[in-house]
């Protein structure tokens, strides 16, 4: 039986470890939450305390958490098992400059390393659908290429330097920033004016201003689901790293930097629990 370990089982992780399980794979699931591994236990999942618990027949460690400082804390573990797990494939969205610090570290403990940050949301990582950035040799990409297949249905290779999947996820999270901030801003502004709400987001969506991510959020806005999917500060975080990459790269983002402004501003003004859809809410107050 294949097998795979998972650090990590929030919204995206644990759509992942959903997926793997209905495609026959024995997976290990890790987090500090215990009601998200117990929820996983009963659909076949094995649920472990850490990683230097998983066995020598565990060769694929995802690593599916929320930050670098999480990245920091669970790696050290990850490579006390290293008898077992010989490829640590990073999922989350940080810094490019960790990710290149982190595949320096398990390359110097034997570990092969995947860059692979992940984008689409919990639904298309549990339907296998969700996009995958990947950086990495050609030959960890050869081997692994069924795993990474089995978890998305679109895998684009970025190149084969660890730390370009992180710099493609930024920039792709950065316009969807972008356009979020955009549709719940000017959502806001045609119910200001009187417009119907749901009319004028079928016009933006049939038309030039058409966006998947502002389609996705806008259509729960409008309904007052804010149940997160994504939180808020999420995107606060991603687009706040995105801007100091263009900084690093000398590149000043004129239309960026109010669109992260505006996530930043709504987490910090009791939002930062709630779906990123939120940012609507945020938008009419102002």
């Amino acid at each position: 039986m294949k097998q795979v370990a998972i650090i990590g089982v929030g919204n995206m992780g644990a759509g992942m470890a959903r997926c793997l399980l209905g495609k026959g794979y024995a997976v290990r699931v890790i987090d500090i939450d215990v009601a998200k591994t117990e929820a996983l236990a009963t659909l076949g999942a094995i649920v472990h305390n850490n990683a230097s618990t998983l066995p020598d027949g565990c060769p694929v460690v995802i690593v599916c958490v929320v930050d670098s400082v999480q990245v920091e804390f669970v790696l050290p573990t990850i490579t006390a098992s290293s008898a077992g797990a010989r490829t640590v494939m990073l999922c989350p969205t940080i810094a490019p400059e960790d990710i290149e610090r982190f595949c320096a570290s398990l390359t110097s403990r034997g570990l092969q390393t995947i860059d692979a940050p992940m984008s689409g949301g919990p639904a298309r990582a549990e339907n296998g659908t969700m996009s995958l950035m990947v950086a990495c040799t050609d030959s960890l990409f050869a081997e692994h290429q069924t795993l990474l297949n089995d978890l998305s249905t679109q895998i684009f290779r970025v190149s084969n330097k660890p730390g370009d999947g992180a710099r493609m996820k930024l920039c792709n999270n950065l316009l969807a920033g972008i356009n979020l901030a955009g549709a719940a801003e000017v959502l806001a502004l045609a119910e200001h004016m009187g417009l119907d709400t749901k009319n004028a987001l079928a016009v933006m969506q049939a038309s030039s201003a058409q966006s998947w991510i502002g389609q996705d959020r806008m259509s729960r806005a409008l309904v007052g689901d804010y149940v997160p999917r994504a939180h808020m500060t999420l995107l606060a975080k991603d687009t706040k790293l995105a801007l100091a990459m263009a900084a690093k790269a000398g590149v000043d983002c004129l239309v960026s930097k109010p669109a992260s402004q505006a996530f930043t501003d709504a987490a910090s003004q009791g939002y930062a629990s709630l779906d990123d859809a939120a940012l609507f809410e945020f938008f009419r107050k102002k």
